[in-house]
């Protein structure tokens, strides 16, 4: 294979487009249209489908999109390992995977013990759906995935969940619109606004059965996967937003938001999800300690 060829490929796929690309590598568009045409008549297979105007990856174009990921990652680490001074240490990576659906405020709070402890990791993560998480986690492109739910049964991946803890859930709003809900909680969220998580998300699917068990109708305004959008969204008081108890302090702080009540028969689970059935990778301990004895025992106490 014709590394040059693969590197054209992988800047249209990263930058989004043969102009991009070609402002990037200091070509020309037709350059780089010729050099991708040549790995893809090399491969046999098209790498790229038109959709309206803009370009998408194929199965094959996602395929050698992940591989080329990896290679040219590596590559750059090699040039970073080379520009270190003799005898220095090069810090340990830690590849983590992060679900959409996981609460930012919940993950920097994980991922800090691993970058400031003992052994201080160099932490990379990757934020998407679980399943292509898990992919990754399979052929050991990631070191584990914080997730919000367990490993799924239907998907046939050989990984082990672990799980860290659980949290209560709050609703908050921004403080004009909290005026405006003069009912008791949990009564004031019928016909309110409501920010809700993606419908297909483990803390979306929760939300609705306790929604229904409580006979409450709220006016969904918005479903989104990204937890931090949902708190920006929430923030310009379009609508109330949900966050782990765990987070109370942070989100009132950070967001400027009031807690309007509690939902104590909700709760947001949070887990790990490795190819080891017991945990031995010392960056995915200092995690589950952290959040077993840190994050979500404070919660308990």
């Amino acid at each position: 294979m014709n590394y040059k060829h693969l590197q054209y490929f992988w800047a249209v796929a990263r930058l989004g487009g043969v102009v991009k690309a070609s402002e990037h590598l200091h070509v020309t568009p037709q350059t780089v249209s010729g050099q991708v045409q040549l790995l893809e008549d090399a491969i046999g297979r098209p790498l790229f489908r038109k959709k309206g105007r803009k370009l998408e990856l194929t199965e094959t174009g996602e395929l050698v999109y992940s591989y080329a990921r990896d290679i040219f990652h590596l590559g750059s680490e090699l040039e970073e390992v080379l520009r270190q001074p003799r005898g220095s240490q090069r810090p340990v990576e830690l590849r983590v995977g992060i679900v959409d659906a996981v609460p930012k405020l919940v993950a920097g709070r994980l991922m800090a013990p691993a970058m400031t402890g003992a052994q201080a990791f160099r932490v990379i993560c990757r934020e998407g759906k679980i399943e292509s998480l898990l992919a990754d986690l399979s052929v050991h492109r990631l070191d584990l995935v914080l997730s919000d739910r367990p490993l799924p049964p239907a998907l046939s991946v050989n990984a082990y969940t672990h799980r860290l803890g659980g949290s209560q859930v709050g609703f908050y709003a921004a403080p004009a619109l909290a005026r405006e809900l003069a009912k008791p909680f949990p009564a004031l969220l019928d016909g309110a606004p409501l920010l809700s998580p993606g419908s297909e998300s483990a803390m979306g699917l929760r939300l609705n059965q306790w929604l229904g068990k409580h006979k409450l109708r709220p006016r969904v305004v918005g479903e989104f996967d990204d937890s931090a959008m949902v708190k920006a969204l929430g923030m310009q008081g379009l609508g109330v937003f949900i966050a782990p108890r765990v987070l109370d302090e942070s989100v009132r702080r950070q967001y400027n938001a009031v807690f309007l009540g509690e939902a104590a028969d909700l709760v947001e689970e949070f887990h790990v999800i490795t190819v080891e059935r017991r945990i031995t990778h010392p960056g995915v301990v200092a995690i589950t300690e952290a959040a077993r004895e840190g994050l979500f025992s404070d919660l308990r106490r």
